[in-house]
């Protein structure tokens, strides 16, 4: 019984120590950094200027700003959607099928999280450039450009964030299995019938929870599109652009700014995403 005892007491003291160790770790890598940014958010720029919610709404006023968030929304927007529609059919098809090159495909898949965002955008730009690029010449031709422009940044940012939805989905559907699918293939559905009535409300949170987690991760996407965009105030500046410009052209403010709308959307996202998801899941 003394042993017993003495092993439940050093099982608390090692679970308490790995909990302070863990929570000093978060509170060292991620809370403090962003608390020195919400507090400097609502700070005054000089001891008598004026501070808190007032500035900060006039800081995000300024013409250049409101470009730029729109457009980090124009593309993150155009990113999710063809992020949720291809995000859908590869995952279908990697679990439903059996093909030649099926492993390939499920390797390219996670390579966005694993290669640099920054080779991504070197890469759209060696095949998309309209000077030595692949296709940026023959899509000149037809008057379309894509390096400089918004639709090389809608590129960027859904390469970046493609995996998000498919690896959400993709469990899913292994766990819901096709017998579902089968049965109503057997009473005559066809396969937009079975798809819309069957396995979309199967897969509806975690496509759901794919959407907020690939669009929390567009609104923040820095090297891709550092590498496709003119990066120019006005010019493709998006809103990661935009802090960078602004805090090394010692414009302080208008960053903290903008780094604290991002990073409450970030914690908007993550909050639906708690709430999103499935009772189970909560449990």
């Amino acid at each position: 019984m003394a042993e017993t005892k003495e092993i439940r007491q050093h099982k608390s003291v090692v679970t308490y120590g790995l909990r302070f160790f863990v929570i000093a770790y978060l509170f060292v890598l991620v809370v403090w950094p962003l608390s020195e940014v919400v507090k400097r958010t609502f700070a005054p720029v000089e001891p008598d200027a004026a501070g808190g919610f007032g500035a900060f709404l006039e800081r995000l006023q300024d013409p250049s700003v409101t470009y730029a968030f729109g457009l980090t929304v124009t593309c993150a927007f155009w990113a999710v959607l063809i992020n949720t529609v291809f995000g859908v059919g590869i995952s279908l098809l990697l679990v439903r099928y059996d093909f030649p090159g099926k492993r390939v495909l499920s390797v390219l898949v996670d390579l966005p999280m694993s290669v640099s965002p920054v080779v991504v955008g070197l890469a759209l730009v060696l095949a998309y450039s309209t000077g030595s690029g692949w296709f940026g010449s023959a899509l000149e031709s037809v008057g379309i450009f894509v390096i400089g422009s918004t639709p090389g940044l809608i590129m960027a940012t859904a390469f970046v964030s493609l995996p998000l939805v498919i690896r959400e989905i993709i469990p899913v559907l292994e766990e819901i299995g096709t017998d579902a699918e089968m049965a109503a293939s057997s009473l005559g559905a066809n396969a937009w019938q079975s798809f819309r009535r069957i396995t979309l409300p199967s897969i509806k949170w975690a496509v759901a929870y794919g959407v907020v987690l690939s669009l929390a991760r567009s609104l923040g996407e820095f090297g891709a599109v550092k590498i496709v965009s003119p990066g120019a105030e006005f010019r493709g500046e998006t809103a990661t652009l935009l802090i960078q410009n602004r805090y090394g052209n010692y414009d302080e403010s208008t960053a903290y700014a903008a780094a604290f709308v991002l990073v409450l959307a970030a914690v908007l996202a993550l909050v639906v995403v708690t709430f999103i998801r499935r009772p189970e899941e909560r449990s």
